[in-house]
């Protein structure tokens, strides 16, 4: 599909988000380059190796690995994911323990039922619940066709069909946090569960829909890592004929006449455009490339309301251990653990996770994996990381590894002197590395109180430019970003009146 002057779309930031947006410019038959500050693409989507070892960053389970849905339509035209991909074989979500119990959300409902029921037999009614809720939460598919502002009648009365249960799902768990629904379970072991995963002021179906993600089979971690993933986006992007810039920051978005006419690079050359496309976080683009005057309403509100919009980030450390590590334990890769109180800053933390990478070739060297854990942070911990002087921020990184270390042996004890320290990051990284908003990683969190971020992509008062990335709607993560940045070609070529099929 050729236009008759080929026409240039300029991709700022080579993300997931970007990666997506030129593969698609470029199966519209546009000419698309890519400016990214960073030398190597994926911005979130990446891992990098300490002393041979290979650190992951991103990939917990990756939604649309399911053949029959759009999202995996979307990751298979820009290369992420092909028919012959391999995946990790994982079987469950993750395992809880407290006070010598555990307790495993396995992908197998049914398994799940019935150990949790074992654990707490005075819960059945609520297990068998919470089940039956997840279940349906398997029709909560993420719609990656079009933009829902072209939807029609039929594309309504379509996902009517596919989600006919889960408005039930919605009305029940959709103004509740999940740390609320977690009380309706007696036994504390099953609380814990409940809050473990995902932070505890989300809404509790967000819980349900990234469990039913997993058990659909639809969540599934593709081997080789997330960096490698972003390079296979990368590789069908330059395939296609796309030109991709690194190391290349961009000082501003040129505006003329309610016209974005291209970006003006930090050394100052002007690269001209007939659209811009910019996929990095809304934070620093309307504080620094566009005038804060465009951010849309819903934006402001988020910003404002900190409370009601928060941001997620974490303080992690990546360690290798003995290859053997969790093998044949009965527990899922990702277990938590309670722990002696650990203080980060003004708040106080009673559990972590440790995660075990040992089922990717990519993560094990020598007779060793790499395992990570990772505490959660949120606004005011970023604030707390930021307010350190550079001897600080040193400081408190390794007295916080070694706090975590000790915390990691005594829940682990056959760990006992095999931990050797690889890394540890914090809110401060992900802000320095890709300029994330309070060095999150995701979307504003969906809570109760906060209404769910949807942006169009198109900004009042400019033409030729639409806004991609996680950001354009919450709570973020990888399938928002790759349909954001197919949305954007789409709602150029319905500007020109072309097809939006590709």
């Amino acid at each position: 599909m050729e236009t008759a002057n080929k026409q240039k779309v300029v991709i700022i930031g080579g993300g997931v988000a970007g990666l997506t947006a030129g593969v698609y410019a470029l199966m519209a038959g546009f000419d698309a380059e890519i400016y990214e500050k960073n030398a190597i693409p994926g911005g979130e989507c990446i891992g990098w190796n300490r002393k041979g070892y290979h650190i992951d960053n991103c990939i917990h389970w990756l939604t649309g690995t399911r053949k029959d849905t759009e999202m995996y339509d979307v990751w298979k035209k820009t290369g992420a994911l092909s028919d012959d991909t391999k995946y990790a074989e994982i079987n469950a979500f993750f395992t809880s323990t407290y006070n010598g119990q555990t307790a495993t959300l396995w992908n197998d409902l049914e398994k799940t039922e019935k150990e949790l029921i074992a654990v707490s037999p005075e819960d059945e009614e609520e297990i068998k619940h919470f089940i039956e809720s997840v279940e349906i939460s398997k029709q909560c598919l993420f719609p990656a066709g079009k933009p829902m502002e072209m939807w029609g009648v039929k594309d309504y009365i379509e996902m009517g069909k596919n989600m006919a249960d889960f408005p039930k799902v919605m009305k029940e768990f959709g103004k509740i946090t999940i740390e609320e629904y977690s009380k309706r379970f007696k036994s504390v072991l099953l609380q814990k569960l409940m809050c473990d995963y995902i932070p505890a002021s989300y809404t509790a179906y967000s819980f349900l829909v990234s469990y039913a993600t997993m058990a659909d089979g639809n969540g599934m971690i593709p081997l080789g890592a997330s960096l490698q993933m972003s390079l296979r986006m990368e590789r069908r992007f330059k395939e296609l004929g796309g030109k991709i810039f690194y190391n290349t920051s961009i000082a501003k978005i040129n505006i003329e006449k309610k016209k974005a006419t291209g970006i003006t690079l930090e050394s100052g050359e002007f690269v001209g455009a007939d659209y811009v496309i910019p996929t990095i976080d809304t934070h620093p683009l309307f504080e620094k490339l566009l005038p804060k005057s465009y951010m849309p309403k819903e934006l402001v509100k988020a910003y404002k309301e900190e409370k009601n919009y928060p941001a997620t980030s974490g303080f992690q450390v990546a360690y290798a251990v003995d290859a053997h590590f969790n093998e044949n334990t009965g527990r899922g890769e990702t277990i938590f653990v309670e722990i002696e109180p650990l203080k980060i800053g003004a708040r106080t933390f009673g559990r972590m996770y440790v995660k075990a990478y040992g089922y990717d070739p990519i993560f094990v060297k020598d007779g060793k994996q790499v395992i990570q854990t990772c505490i959660t942070q949120t606004d005011e911990d970023y604030y707390y990381w930021k307010s350190l002087t550079k001897e600080e921020y040193k400081n408190v990184k390794e007295q916080l590894v070694a706090e975590v270390s000790k915390r990691i042996e005594a829940a682990f004890p056959e760990l006992q002197g095999d931990l050797e320290f690889l890394d540890a990051w914090t809110p401060l990284t992900y802000e320095r590395y890709c300029h994330a908003y309070h060095g999150s990683y995701m979307s504003f969190i969906t809570t109760p109180n906060g209404k769910q971020i949807r942006m169009k992509g198109k900004l009042k008062g400019i033409d030729n430019l639409y806004v991609a990335g996680q950001w354009t709607n919450s709570p973020g993560g990888l399938p928002v970003a790759a349909a954001s940045g197919k949305f954007a070609i789409q709602r150029i070529l319905k500007s020109q009146k072309r097809d939006i099929n590709l």
